[in-house]
């Protein structure tokens, strides 16, 4: 086994599941975050019962963690979003847990991650470090940053979102693209919705188009309720994605939705509005001694709820992937075993999350009945590594 020294940019959901995955394998990781220090940023996490599998292969501290201070929704539910009829419905909690092997769990995204920046020791982050330049040879790549520093690493890991720098350096500039739909987000306390029916359970209501729904689940031990609703919106000129957003004008755009959802944005005292932008599936993640993982390489919309869940598969399978590195031949056509080894890890994954990422922009994921295991059912610890 030869130790690598690898460094990732972005210490998100993927970039610290993939320090995670790398240490295992015997690496030596380093972390790279352009935000000052963890903060209590964004809201939600929803993570399925393949993600929350692959979480507990690392038998690690992660997966009591996650499900202690997280929520374990009962069921999910499709409705229609005017008469409330029930479409479909998924047994999850123990029902997942019996059929995939774990629950899902919807915690708050601080939350997880502070779960995950508890396995990665301190010395192995480093804040304040936005990527200005990548460069690398046969033997090594050279990261450059905008504070003046530069290293160097054997294998560097684009973990670093939508806007990726690492993206960008392989392939060239290229913004993301608005979809047209806008986002209203909000948390209020579940006892100030108790009335609704089956709070506890993962609830979609349907709008009449596809671009207008409202979802709802538990976070914080049920003790909250997370409110998500999209609509159409033929621009977006603020500057940030994200910014304050009006109640009334959350309640007015679905002011003929069935009662019980309408309860839902009644509690509601203050509301974030966001815009929602994607990508185009990439034809390649890997070039030389660097590959992408996570929302650099396959941003999704999160109608499947599987943004942060892709993040953290990938990095299981390539930590999988470069842990046998010593002993791995390459390939004619795949040149050195680091390379091969980056291959293999995009081989692995590329299929799943282009499919993945095309059927949440199409959002009819499970709106009637219909068999989850294709994505359910996936593990990551032992799917095939060609």
């Amino acid at each position: 086994m030869t130790a690598l020294n690898i460094g990732i940019a972005g210490g998100g959901i993927g970039g610290l599941t993939a320090a995670i995955a790398l240490r295992r394998g015997g690496h030596q990781v380093t972390v790279y975050e352009q935000a000052p220090q963890w903060m209590r940023v964004g809201a939600d996490v929803n993570l399925t019962p393949n993600v929350v599998r692959a979480l507990d292969g690392f038998h690690n501290s992660i997966g009591a963690r996650i499900r202690r201070e997280g929520a374990q929704p009962t069921f999910r539910i499709s409705r229609d979003w005017d008469t409330g009829h029930e479409t479909s419905r998924l047994g999850m909690g123990n029902v997942a847990e019996q059929q995939y092997g774990a629950p899902q769990v919807t915690i708050h995204r601080a939350d997880l991650l502070a779960a995950l920046a508890a396995e990665v020791p301190a010395d192995c982050v480093q804040f304040g470090k936005r990527i200005r330049s990548l460069s690398q040879t046969a033997s090594g790549v050279s990261l450059s940053f905008e504070d003046g520093a530069a290293v160097s690493h054997d294998v560097v890991i684009g973990a670093d979102g939508i806007h990726s720098r690492v993206r960008a350096a392989l392939f060239g500039e290229e913004s993301p693209r608005f979809t047209g739909v806008v986002s209203y987000r909000s948390v209020v306390p579940t006892d100030r919705v108790r009335g609704v029916p089956e709070i506890e359970a993962f609830t979609k209501w349907w709008g009449p188009s596809p671009d207008v729904q409202i979802v709802t689940f538990p976070l914080n031990q049920g003790r909250e309720t997370f409110v998500f609703a999209t609509t159409g919106q033929p621009s977006w000129t603020e500057e940030s994605w994200t910014t304050a957003g009006d109640v009334n004008e959350l309640r007015e755009v679905y002011r003929q939705f069935h009662p019980d959802a309408r309860k839902l944005l009644d509690a509601c005292e203050s509301v974030m509005k966001s815009a929602l932008y994607e990508r185009e599936p990439l034809a390649h993640w890997s070039v030389g001694r660097v590959t992408l993982l996570g929302d650099a390489c396959h941003p999704m919309l999160p109608f499947m709820a599987q943004g942060a869940g892709m993040a953290i598969e990938d990095a299981v399978v390539l930590g999988r992937a470069l842990a046998p590195i010593a002993e791995m031949a390459p390939a004619p056509d795949s040149g050195t075993p680091i390379e091969a080894a980056l291959k293999r890890y995009e081989a692995a994954r590329r299929e799943r999350t282009a499919k993945i990422q095309i059927g949440s922009r199409g959002n009819q994921w499970m709106r009637g009945p219909g068999n989850a295991d294709w994505v359910y059912g996936y593990d990551a610890w032992n799917a095939p590594l060609q």
